[in-house]
């Protein structure tokens, strides 16, 4: 690599002399880094490869600063200005590396990502067969100061392995724990439940929480207690859950909760403002080649990733118990209701006050009918007289029917006399 006070980069250190710290700008790293080209780490490997220039000359050193007006490029392309720090959650599936480009050629899971996104890097790393949440960021700063243990943000991850242990032996990973001459700190594991396994073993389900992030730690540390990881999911990072997101999907986190969540952690003039993602809605589940992409949780029997995260179901009240012989208590029903099945009765129209007194259809009639003309009269029929009763009182005849109208009026005996009102007492 060559020394900072090469000629072709002299003017870059303002006569400094390979001091940095006195002339204006600010590292080529750190601006790759806070443009979301790459991690720090990653753009000194950029520069050591010779894909990096300012103002169209290579650099080989990462000890230059970019100044206002300069023309940063990465393989020939101009890197735009940084845009406001962003944060995307997504649910990566088994089956996809960690990375932008992998050396054997597998899938990664940069390239499921929608191509209208920015370049993204990731907060920390999940292995080939590990799934969960992974928080993307156009942030390469905001990436190196989340992913430091100095944040003390927990990582939450389901782990399901198989052998056998106890709450007891678990306990003991809260004091830390040396695998192989690397010290681990404080773990704590919970014991969910366990399924029998055909053949005497067992396989367990862990809830692990730990603020490191160590390569492979989970694992590791697990094997320490005679555990075999077959299934890891990350459930959380800090803040941040992977909620209902499916395998492969991929959701943008609003500005407002990052300016609340991270306030302090990214500079001000980082900071989004407005309160809606650019990135609407949630992509398409990504199914990684060669895998099931994590969505056959519920067909294998596995608890969901996202089932500690939804509020408990409120419980059903229980029904009464009643004794032997005692009859259930019926549901009063009203005599007047319709029977079951039955038809409901049509009500009449309601009728305004002046129908009420006179019905329209029928015609009112006005004086007596007069006869058509050249209609015969009707014959005169005389009425019949009216029948008596056995007793000898008249009774009344109705003029339509001409039959006897009431009953007879009882006489007292003697025959003498009116008959009482009222009738006989009975």
């Amino acid at each position: 690599m060559t020394q900072p006070h090469d000629p072709l980069y002299e003017p870059e250190l303002d006569g400094q002399d390979g001091d940095l710290d006195g002339g204006p700008g600010e590292r080529v790293a750190k601006a790759l880094a806070r443009a979301g080209v790459a991690s720090r780490r990653e753009v000194e490997r950029l520069i050591e490869a010779g894909r990096v220039a300012i103002n169209g000359k290579v650099l080989t050193t990462p000890a230059i600063k970019v100044k206002p007006g300069d023309f940063l490029t990465v393989d020939g392309q101009l890197v735009a200005e940084r845009e406001p720090t962003r944060i995307f959650r997504y649910h990566k599936p088994t089956g996809l590396m960690t990375t932008h480009n992998d050396p054997k050629g597998r899938p990664t899971v940069f390239q499921t990502l929608p191509k209208d996104l920015p370049r993204l890097i990731s907060v920390g790393r999940l292995d080939l067969n590990s799934e969960g949440l992974l928080l993307l960021t156009n942030d390469g700063e905001l990436s190196r100061a989340l992913e430091t243990p100095s944040n003390a943000w927990v990582r939450r991850y389901r782990a399901r392995a198989f052998g056998d242990t106890t709450q007891a032996k678990l306990d003991t990973l809260k004091d830390g724990v040396t695998i192989e001459g690397v010290k681990y700190g404080s773990i704590e594991a919970r014991l969910d439940k366990a399924h029998d396994k055909a053949g005497g073993g067992k396989n367990i389900w862990i809830t692990v929480s730990l603020s490191e992030g160590k390569n492979r730690e989970v694992r590791k540390v697990l094997e320490s207690v005679g555990l075999k990881v077959n299934r890891l999911i990350r459930m959380s990072y800090g803040p941040f859950a992977l909620g209902a997101l499916a395998a492969g999907q991929i959701e943008e986190v609003g500005p407002r909760v990052i300016r609340e969540l991270l306030e302090g952690v990214v500079p001000p003039e980082n900071m989004p403002t407005g309160d809606r993602p650019k990135f609407a809605g949630i992509a398409n589940p990504v199914k990684a080649p060669g895998t099931d992409g994590g969505g056959d949780l519920q067909r294998r029997g596995v608890p969901r990733a996202d089932r500690d995260l939804k509020p408990a179901a409120p419980e059903k009240p229980e029904k009464p118990v009643y004794k032997a012989g005692w009859a259930k208590p019926k549901k009063k029903v009203s005599p007047h209701a319709p029977a079951k099945g039955a038809a409901k009765p049509k009500r009449a129209p309601a009728k305004s006050l002046e129908t009420k007194f006179i019905d329209d259809r029928k015609p009112v009639a006005r004086g007596k009918p007069t006869a058509r003309p050249g209609a015969k009269p009707a014959p005169k029929v005389a009425p019949k007289a009216a029948p008596k009763a056995a007793d000898g009182a008249a009774r009344r005849v109705s003029e339509k029917s001409g039959k006897p109208m009431g009953r007879p009026s009882p006489r007292p005996a003697g025959g003498r006399g009116p008959a009482p009102r009222g009738g006989p007492k009975r």
